[in-house]
């Protein structure tokens, strides 16, 4: 039986529309704004970078928010769709997704624990201006800690989504199947690297989330240009009788 119903075809371009405003708002966000005020190894020139350009700071963090937003709805909508195929696996993977999505928010915290210490407070005068550089700098690297925690939940969230559209056939078994590869990779590597710090001089950490990144974004591309493919899914996984009771 036919399983797609006009509310999944509506979650489909909504899904689409939020994946690619994902990495829009991520590449602008840190790779456009935040990343070109970061000295690598010198925090006394990145704060006065950060000082120098605090509006394109400010923006970066704004943007660090709306993704968080892009994310709980991306959740909702993929939940949508493939609650039909499997109501469990379909909420596990939308908490998951969830937890990401909270931890860029102590991304944004950190940002603005940065601004702070670089501001004008009395009570920061009694920090050494070099120390107060420091502390800023170490608020900027923790980004770096909380994406690397939040990547195995977003890692785990993209391989049950992409188990999910194998299992549907609502998008190309192929790039389904890429997905269930490329998300397990990611998993797997945040985990090692995460025990390991020294493994990303091994495998480039770009290597651990890219192939994901990739299957991520075609998926978004397909659902929003083609949308879903009709397929079989057993009735027995989802009646919306049974959701009523």
């Amino acid at each position: 039986m036919n399983m797609i119903d006009n509310s999944q075809r509506t979650a489909a371009k909504i899904a689409g529309v939020t994946g690619l405003l994902a990495v829009a708002i991520v590449v602008f966000g840190n790779y456009v704004l935040l990343s070109p005020l970061i000295v690598p190894r010198d925090a006394a020139e990145t704060a006065r970078n950060i000082l120098a350009h605090q509006t394109q700071a400010r923006v970066a963090l704004i943007c660090f928010l709306l993704y968080s937003a892009n994310v709980v709805v991306l959740l909702a909508a993929l939940y949508v769709i493939l609650r039909p195929v499997d109501r469990i696996l379909a909420l596990t993977g939308a908490l998951f997704r969830l937890v990401f999505g909270v931890l860029w928010l102590l991304a944004t915290l950190n940002l603005l624990s940065s601004l702070r210490l670089l501001g004008t407070a009395p009570y920061l005068q009694v920090f050494q201006p070099d120390h107060v550089q420091a502390l800023a700098r170490l608020q900027i690297a923790a980004n770096f800690d909380d994406y690397y925690i939040g990547l195995p939940f977003f890692g785990l969230a993209a391989t049950i989504c992409a188990y999910l559209w194998l299992k549907s056939g609502y998008i190309p078994k192929t790039l389904a199947a890429f997905g269930v590869i490329s998300s397990g990779w990611c998993v797997v590597c945040a985990f090692i690297f995460l025990v390991f710090p020294n493994f990303n001089k091994v495998v480039n950490d770009y290597i651990f989330d890219t192939p994901m990144a990739i299957f991520e974004l075609v998926v978004s591309l397909w659902l929003l240009f083609k949308g879903l493919q009709s397929s079989r899914v057993a009735t027995t996984h989802y009646r919306p009788e049974r959701a009523l009771h």
